[in-house]
C-alpha cells in the first residue's frame, strides 16, 4: 500500500505563544476595546522576534480579537451595538443546542463539574472577587457544558466565538458589574440543575435567556456611554 508523503507537523512555535500572551493580556483588561497593539513593542516585551509576533496578531484578528489591515494600526477591536448583536444571536443559538445536548449526553463527572464551578463563582462573588476572574469561571463553566454535549463541530463553532464572547463580556463588567454580579451564580446553578435533571424545553428557554439578557445589559451599557 502507498502511503502518501506528509510533511512533518510543526511544533508549537513562539507565534502561538505570542497570541496567548496577547490574548490573556487583553482578557485580563490590560489591552482595552480600541487599543493599539504595536508590534515593535510587543516583541521587546515577549523578547521574541516581529515575526513571529505578526503571526501571533494574525491568528487573533482570526479570532476577531483584533483588526488590522494595510496602512492601519493594529488594534482590540471595539464593541459596537451591531457586534453585539450578531455575536450574541449566534452565541444564544449555539448555548441553547449545547444545553439541551448535554442534557442528554452529559456524564456523572461533567454534571459536578458544572456543580463545582458554579460553588466557585458564589465564592468568587461572595469574596469580591475581581471582574476578569468571575469572567474566567463564567466561560469555564460554559466550556465545560460544550465539553459534555460531545459534539465536535458544536464546540468548534463556540471556539469561533469564544474569544469575542469573553471580550465583550469583559466589556460588559467594565461598564458596570451590578447586573452582572447580582445574576451569575443563580443563572449559572439554574442552568447546572436543568442540566442535570430538567425539562429540556425550559432549559432550552434558559440557555437562551441567559445570554440574551447579556446583550441586553451590554447594549444598554454601550448606547449609555
Amino acid at each position: 500500500m502507498e502511503v502518501t508523503p506528509l510533511r512533518k507537523a510543526a511544533r508549537r512555535g513562539l507565534a502561538d505563544e505570542a497570541a496567548d500572551r496577547v490574548r490573556e493580556a487583553i482578557f485580563a483588561g490590560h489591552f482595552r476595546p480600541g487599543a493599539p497593539l504595536r508590534e515593535v513593542e510587543l516583541a521587546a516585551s515577549l523578547e521574541i522576534s516581529r515575526g513571529s509576533v505578526r503571526e501571533g496578531i494574525a491568528q487573533l484578528a482570526r479570532e476577531g480579537l483584533v483588526r488590522c489591515g494595510w496602512h492601519r494600526p493594529t488594534t482590540v477591536v471595539e464593541v459596537t451595538a451591531a457586534d453585539v448583536e450578531e455575536v450574541y444571536s449566534v452565541r444564544a443559538a449555539l448555548d441553547r443546542l449545547a444545553a439541551v445536548t448535554a442534557r442528554t449526553t452529559a456524564t456523572a463527572e461533567d454534571l459536578d463539574e458544572l456543580d463545582a464551578l458554579v460553588a466557585e463563582l458564589a465564592t468568587a462573588v461572595r469574596t469580591n472577587a475581581d471582574g476578569p476572574r468571575l469572567l474566567a469561571l463564567d466561560i469555564a463553566f460554559h466550556d465545560r457544558v460544550y465539553a459534555a454535549a460531545a459534539n465536535g463541530r458544536l464546540t468548534e463553532a463556540w471556539e469561533a466565538v469564544r474569544s469575542q464572547v469573553f471580550l465583550f463580556q469583559l466589556q460588559r463588567i467594565s461598564l458596570g458589574q451590578e447586573h452582572y454580579r447580582a445574576r451569575v451564580v443563580a443563572e449559572h446553578r439554574e442552568l447546572a440543575e436543568l442540566i442535570r435533571a430538567g425539562d429540556r424545553g425550559r432549559l432550552a428557554r434558559v440557555a437562551e435567556h441567559h445570554v440574551e439578557s447579556a446583550r441586553d445589559s451590554l447594549l444598554g451599557r454601550i448606547r449609555t456611554e
